[in-house]
């Protein structure tokens, strides 16, 4: 008999290489590597390929793969006069047209094969990221910065958003959040990738559509509603007050919790030590205690671990990212994951068509003349 299970928790949809995850033990891995490990040693740009390629580059890989991501990150000046005139729109609904937008400027729009996918993949991970900083530029009556092809893609992105090259921790703390963020398994927006990619559809409509399922409250923007709340505290004091007074009236506090994860969320570890490490060095040292006091409140009076929102809020904050840019640049580091998982449902790919339980009116109804309803 088929298991119905309300949002498809603990169900088995696919196969992949991609991404492991045991949320019983805390372990987080791609492509078989611990996210630990990458996050100590790895590039954001060796996470990309291992993703993308299932295997870490070689030095000649990995500068090819540098050269590329560097060569793509020009967006079309079509794009950059929409991005001028939505400067009041909403991050992420700016996101969502504008990556849409791009293939109807990329030269190989029309052709869905496996390699032409594979390119448009590297557009993507580079204009994605020129797009939200472009964006904020326009917004902000800044001039837009094409960038420097000496810098890596975290340093860029700083770089090309703030308009100060990051010095070596910046760039390092960036680049390690990005690597957390990358790829996550099924969750809601790269099974909706995979969907429409599983239609045939094309690699732009896929990303799309895991942008839009990013944009739902209950997946991206909780980093947005921590940071709110710290700053709206004010101090420790006061953070713990309205704390408090969130759990006695049962409001979900932002940053806590995970569907899958019954111990602590791995990407947490390096964010708490991450956020503490840039805010001694910002000044925001403050946001990182009210932080772990509010931490090991929730942990005390609901047994809830922090997920990865928890302490990339005061991280994203402390290297001077917009707060509602927070949403976005998950969406910058997710596009390497989306792009993996698309790629991965093109080569061995099968309709997703899953069924459902009916509940409605028993079969059969008579049919009524509308004179008599």
């Amino acid at each position: 008999m088929p298991v119905t299970q309300a949002g498809l928790e603990g169900i088995v949809a696919a196969e992949s290489d991609i991404c492991f995850i045991d949320g019983d033990a805390g372990v987080l891995s791609y492509q078989g590597y611990n996210v630990h490990t990458l996050a100590d040693h790895a590039k954001f740009e060796e996470v990309i390929y291992l993703l993308w390629h299932g295997e870490l580059p070689t030095q000649s890989e990995l500068d090819a793969l540098k050269a590329e991501l560097v060569r793509n990150r020009p967006i079309p000046k079509e794009v950059v006069g929409f991005l001028g005139e939505v400067a009041k729109a909403a991050p992420m609904d700016m996101l969502r047209t504008a990556v849409s937008m791009l293939s109807l400027y990329d030269p190989k729009a029309g052709d869905n094969s496996l390699p032409a996918s594979v390119e448009k993949a590297a557009h993507l991970m580079s204009q994605t990221a020129t797009i939200v900083t472009t964006f904020h530029r326009l917004r902000t009556g800044q001039p837009v910065l094409e960038g420097d092809p000496k810098l890596g893609f975290a340093a860029n992105f700083l770089y090309t958003l703030t308009g100060k090259k990051p010095d070596d921790v910046m760039e390092h703390v960036f680049d390690i959040a990005l690597t957390l963020h990358a790829d996550h398994e099924l969750n809601a927006s790269t099974f909706a990738a995979r969907v429409v990619a599983a239609t045939l559809s094309d690699i732009h409509s896929a990303v799309t559509a895991g942008i839009g399922a990013l944009k739902g409250p209950l997946h991206g923007g909780a980093n947005e509603e921590v940071i709110k709340m710290l700053l709206e505290a004010g101090d420790e004091k006061t953070a713990l007050a309205h704390v408090q007074d969130m759990l006695v009236h049962k409001v979900k506090i932002p940053g806590f919790g995970h569907r899958v994860y019954r111990t602590e969320d791995p990407r947490a570890t390096h964010l708490r030590a991450l956020s503490e490490e840039l805010g001694k060095r910002t000044g925001h040292l403050d946001l990182y205690l009210t932080s772990k006091k509010i931490e090991e409140t929730i942990k005390e009076q609901k047994k809830l671990n922090a997920n990865v929102d928890f302490y990339s809020a005061s991280t994203y904050y402390s290297l001077g990212i917009p707060i509602d840019l927070f949403t976005p640049i998950f969406a910058v580091s997710r596009m390497s994951g989306w792009t993996a998982h698309v790629l991965e449902q093109y080569r061995n790919n099968r309709l997703i068509r899953p069924r459902a339980e009916y509940t409605g009116k028993p079969v059969g109804q008579k049919w009524i003349p509308i004179s008599e309803r």
